[in-house]
């Protein structure tokens, strides 16, 4: 239930009607009502919602703006819903509502509690969401941490909004990529006997590759028995097998854990390129041309075309991703959003083209591209080199900041904007840091709640309290925010942008509290002691309705 929403529906419903009233009161000619458009004042002086309406109007019935307005204003005064009405500058209109519609959130939270906000605006749609989905040849860095962050909390937002929601990892097994770290690995199992060893010159460097050999050589393989190609290709396998359990670690303690890891090898294995590239043959979208097979991409809007297999007969990364997105489609989703790092934005128009060709609409697949992220100590930069092999890895920072601290800090930025991740700030144990501050308003109210039951008080029913007590302009300004959270969830979905609820919950916190420092509640007057009872619990669930979207804790104590 959004009451903010049907509030606005109603209002603009009466304006409606005031508006149909007056075309006949002044013989108006108009041949036909537009939308009536309310928006919440950014000033909350002039009330609760103002329309341009008079404004739109002026011009096609012949009148002046404000006289437009006032004539409106007159029509729609003596309505019970509405306390007052002023006319504002060249035109605007704005309404002061009575404040039972406010009591009415506080209502829907007690009912819905960590439910409310939600919606069905997905209409049960299936949507499958695939995030992270790093190779398989590393640890997790500070990118993937942060599309696992954004990921994860965007599948809670479409849930909350009545998708059918899976998450899934793609696991890159196949590939060059995969062949260097089974040579890097059996590499440095080499060098545990003979130091000397050559490594590979594009080898993976890190320390994580030495710490696998260890455990290899624990294992005690028997690589006298097998080929140098056995022993390459059982390096490559167990490497990737121990790399992606390493993953799955990280992420759980992490708290995003998907509903499959689908592995690129299953696709060969099915042989599901093959599959795919008969498919576009016989659909009319491959050629040959320079000893290669070509998607013709570019009768879909692609600056190119793409090879699909090499000259070498080998196949290029374009025809898995495209089988897998054909996969995924075949599995009953009608609706894939990929979330890719930085650098991929050539990836969009490609693969936008091959749903297309497959016969799917182009709508189907969306991708959100994820910017860098750069992390700061005590005002410096943190330097990193892949090539060194010297990086912060997911484990680090979890290490170092914690977890609901860090997925805070990644997801409150727009994820098309660069992030700069302040590791001194995010360690921090005071209001300065954001989630703290967050967190420490949720705790501060179980306090207070824990205290009522102590004195035998308890937060009774929002129906057996005196709600119109709740008339402070700090108590208003809770509710009011109180009210946003469903527009926030749904906007937050639809726009993509989970950093609004990042936002809304500090902007929550803030009024809190304000209100905790300027309004008494256990030592006020029982009636108005049990109205403020009811409001902070409301404002308790809701901060765990949006640090549980976010995938952050909500402490009791702190």
């Amino acid at each position: 239930m959004n009451i903010l929403s049907n509030q606005k529906q109603e209002l603009a419903a009466l304006i409606k009607t005031a508006l149909k009233q007056l075309i006949v009161q002044e013989n108006l000619q108009l041949a036909e009502l537009p939308e009536v458009s309310l928006e919440i004042p950014k000033d909350k002086a002039h009330g609760d919602f103002a329309s341009n309406i008079a404004l739109v109007l002026a011009k096609p019935v012949g009148m002046k703006p404000r006289d437009l307005a006032e004539k409106i204003a007159a029509l729609l005064r003596s309505h019970d819903v509405i306390e007052k009405i002023e006319v504002a500058g060249p035109g605007f209109i704005n309404f002061f509502l009575t404040k039972q519609w406010l009591y009415d959130v506080l209502e829907a939270i007690e009912t819905q509690q960590l439910s409310y906000g939600a919606s069905e605006h997905g209409g049960g749609e299936k949507l499958l969401l695939e995030f992270v989905s790093a190779n398989p040849v590393g640890p997790m860095n500070v990118v993937n941490a942060r599309a696992a962050a954004i990921g994860d909390t965007l599948a809670n937002l479409f849930e909350a909004v009545g998708y059918d929601v899976a998450t899934e990892y793609y696991v890159n097994d196949a590939g060059v990529q995969t062949e260097v770290f089974g040579r890097s690995l059996l590499a440095r199992y080499r060098q545990l006997e003979d130091p000397s060893y050559p490594f590979p010159e594009d080898g993976y460097p890190g320390e994580y590759v030495t710490d696998l050999a260890k455990k290899l050589k624990a294992e005690a393989v028997d690589f006298d028995q097998m080929s140098e190609e056995e022993q390459l290709e059982y390096c490559r396998t167990w490497g990737i097998d121990q790399m992606v359990e390493s993953q799955k670690a990280d992420l759980a303690k992490f708290n995003v854990e998907f509903d499959r890891w689908f592995r690129e090898q299953d696709l060969h294995s099915a042989n599901k390129l093959e599959e795919i590239i008969q498919i576009l043959t016989d659909r009319g979208y491959m050629y040959e041309a320079e000893g290669a097979l070509w998607f013709r991409s570019t009768d879909f809007g692609d600056d190119k075309d793409r090879v699909i297999i090499k000259n070498d007969g080998t196949y290029t990364y374009v025809t898995a991703d495209i089988a897998y997105h054909y996969n995924k489609l075949q599995r009953g989703f009608t609706k894939l959003i990929d979330i890719l790092g930085p650098d991929h934005h050539g990836y969009i128009a490609r693969m936008k083209a091959a749903v297309q060709a497959l016969g799917y609409p182009e709508d189907a697949l969306e991708i959100l591209i994820l910017q860098y992220v750069a992390l700061l100590r005590d005002g410096q930069q943190v330097k990193m080199s892949k090539r060194a092999g010297e990086f912060i890895s997911l484990q680090d920072l979890l290490d170092e900041v914690g977890r609901d601290a860090a997925r805070y800090f990644f997801v409150m930025r727009s994820l098309d904007s660069h992030l700069d991740f302040d590791l001194t700030l995010a360690a921090e144990q005071s209001n300065e840091n954001p989630v703290y501050y967050i967190q420490y308003a949720h705790a501060r109210i179980c306090s207070i709640l824990a205290q009522a039951e102590q004195q035998n008080i308890g937060v009774k029913s929002i129906n057996t309290v005196e709600c119109k007590l709740l008339n402070q302009e700090l108590e208003i300004d809770l509710i009011k925010k109180l009210a946003e959270l469903p527009d926030e969830i749904l906007t937050a979905a639809v726009e993509r942008a989970p950093h609004r609820i990042a936002r809304y919950a500090l902007d929550l916190a803030g009024l809190f509290h304000s209100f905790y420092t300027h309004c008494h509640i256990l030592g006020e007057q029982d009636a108005l002691r049990d109205a403020r009872l009811v409001l902070v619990n409301c404002v308790r669930i809701v901060l765990q309705r949006v640090l549980q979207l976010m995938g952050i804790s909500a402490p009791e104590r702190m």
